[in-house]
């Protein structure tokens, strides 16, 4: 069944969506309380804006449209991402088919891609707009690979229209276009793809697609800019040859985290074949060395400018995704018999698929045994029905986008705003016609008596004129809890100015 699942591109997607089905009905059959990116899809849906902040729209303006049609769900929340994640494996096995030249080979590197945890278990667990990414660099490598190999109009409408949403889905793809064009200058024939007059096209398609969020970030790069800075601040490290050198030790050690398990993995299969492949090679091999060579080395210049001590894992993974690509590449190259390395191969795909979806629900319905919580372990549904046990709300001012996110899911006709987005103050308070629900988080290590809301959060309700009335507080067990283990949430009522 394995090898059949394997000699086709469209067999093998068949798999992957019998995958992301039950990778559906899991996250749909958990608790309905909102990981952290989830919780921001679910309070910046209400908005169709051309920026959010620290992160591109596209993922935004994708759940804006499907929650406009569908409305608020949790199956609105899930559904869209998994669809992503499968349209990122299926343009990575089409890239691999241009590059391979074999069907096979195509569907077993299109599997491959969930050796890699940041896109198999990382994207799954809570990441969108990597998840964006992810799509956007596997639609990318097809496009620009179909185009080297055979260039026409279809190739460059692709490639524009991946670098247009990469664009606007994370900002470190910027680095994927020019690496791309780096990699293909020693190669005199593929060089003339650049001076194809259909180029033109290509670019117009990613404008188009990228200017409305492009007019926004001339006027917001500092506030686009400021969560990305903060991440790969330097902290109290003094600048110099320390700070330098535990910069690169991060960047290389990113590098091994994310290469470490493919590695292992194609290594346990191919054992001896892997590495007897390694000096031998072909014009795609070399390209896509020179791709991963020039990213790699965008990066570390980025490190050194920045003074950055700190390098996620993640922000390798338009650079490095294409590595299974690459080793079953090099591999042909070789002209090796990889028969009894790809029946080694095929069982570990189902295998990290059931050790993902347990991984996802273990974390959750597991959490009082290893007294660990994640985000779906919070008691939100508890929390909604407790603070409106006496009255509707007819808006909810929250805190931050983790609480209002869970409360317009918990409410998904109800508006729900948080100070200072999408504009300064809480301007749908003084059209409210009702009772106003104030939500924030209290803090964990406090009791339902101590909930004090924080102080900017209050300092922004007194701006905007609200005075919290009947405030309270609520502990309640997590989902999956141990005895005494407690999410605390504190609350307040206000009336609206016109009433």
């Amino acid at each position: 069944m394995l090898e059949r699942a394997t000699k086709t591109i469209r067999t093998a997607g068949l798999l992957l969506a019998a995958y992301f089905l039950l990778n559906i009905v899991l996250r749909i059959a958990l608790p309905h309380s909102l990981e952290l990116d989830e919780a921001e899809q679910s309070s910046f849906s209400q908005y169709l804006l051309a920026g959010y902040g620290p992160q591109p729209p596209f993922y935004n303006w994708m759940q804006y449209a499907i929650v406009s049609v569908a409305g608020m769900s949790m199956g609105a929340l899930v559904v869209p991402k998994n669809i992503l994640l499968f349209l990122c494996y299926l343009f990575y096995g089409l890239a691999g088919r241009e590059a391979l030249k074999d069907q096979a080979l195509a569907a077993v590197a299109m599997l491959a891609l969930i050796t890699l945890p940041q896109v198999s278990y990382m994207a799954q667990q809570d990441l969108t707009h990597t998840t964006a990414l992810l799509f956007a660099s596997s639609l990318f490598l097809y496009g620009f690979f179909r185009t080297l190999d055979r260039p026409d109009t279809g190739g460059y409408l692709l490639l524009g229209l991946a670098t247009g949403i990469g664009l606007i889905s994370k900002y470190n793809f910027a680095l994927m276009p020019v690496v791309a064009l780096i990699a293909i200058l020693p190669d005199a024939e593929w060089r003339r793809r650049v001076l194809d007059w259909r180029l033109l096209i290509a670019i117009a398609v990613a404008l188009v697609i990228v200017l409305p969020h492009a007019i926004w970030l001339r006027n917001n790069l500092a506030f686009a800019s400021s969560d990305t800075l903060v991440k790969m601040a330097a902290g109290s490290e003094p600048a110099g040859t320390l700070r330098i050198g535990k910069g690169l030790l991060a960047f290389v050690v990113a590098i091994i985290a994310f290469a470490a398990l493919p590695v292992a993995v194609f290594a346990a299969a191919f054992r001896r074949d892997l590495f007897r492949a390694f000096s031998a090679g072909n014009r795609w091999t070399r390209l896509m060395e020179r791709m991963m060579l020039a990213s790699l080395a965008g990066i570390a210049l980025i490190v050194l400018f920045t003074g950055s001590t700190m390098v996620r894992e993640r922000w390798l993974d338009p650079f490095l995704l294409v590595l299974p690509i690459y080793f079953l590449a090099k591999m042909q190259a070789a002209g090796l018999d990889l028969s009894g390395g790809l029946r080694r191969f095929r069982p570990v795909v189902p295998v990290l698929m059931a050790c993902v979806l347990v991984a996802l629900g273990f974390r959750v319905v597991g959490a009082g045994l290893i007294g660990t919580y994640s985000r779906p372990n919070v008691p939100m549904a508890g929390f909604a029905r407790e603070m409106t046990r006496q009255a509707e709300p007819a808006l909810i001012v929250a805190s931050d986008t983790y609480v209002g996110g869970n409360m317009r899911l918990q409410f998904p006709d109800v508006p729900v705003v948080i100070p200072d987005f999408p504009v300064p103050g809480i301007p749908a308070y003084a059209s409210a016609d009702g009772p106003v629900l104030i939500a924030w988080r209290g803090k964990k290590t406090a009791t339902a008596a101590d909930a004090v809301m924080p102080e900017r959060f209050s300092s922004a309700l007194t701006a905007a004129g609200i005075t919290p009335q009947e405030v309270g507080s609520l502990s309640l067990p997590y989902y999956f809890g141990r005895q005494g283990d407690n999410f605390l949430l504190g609350y307040a009522w206000a009336r609206p100015r016109n009433r």
